[in-house]
């Protein structure tokens, strides 16, 4: 092998190395993350701003949205907008859809 194909390739894993230990200490989204913000997520959706959401219903969980990718029974889970950052399952934002 070439040396810089080398040394990309042990950039390559030391970069994943060094971030392992991040990928199992996952923290839940804060609800004053900038995205979080912008898309008026909530982790209790009884608590999101009815004025400013008018159309948002109690119901609307984010479990049973369409973006939740994790089990619907799974009390944190991964949603397709906050990448690497785990919702809460009675969460809510304003991207919410009824899954299929």
């Amino acid at each position: 092998m070439n040396s810089s194909r080398t040394f990309m390739i042990a950039l390559a894993a030391t970069g994943a190395a060094a971030s392992a230990p991040n990928s199992f200490a996952q923290t839940r989204l804060d609800e004053k993350d900038p995205q979080a913000v912008a898309l008026g997520y909530v982790a209790d959706s009884s608590k999101a701003d009815a004025k400013k959401f008018p159309k948002h219903d109690n119901a609307q969980l984010c479990n049973g949205c369409a973006l939740w990718q994790s089990k619907p029974a799974d009390v944190t889970g991964n949603c397709a907008l906050f990448a690497g950052k785990p919702v809460n399952a009675k969460g809510w934002c304003s991207a919410w859809s009824k899954k299929a």
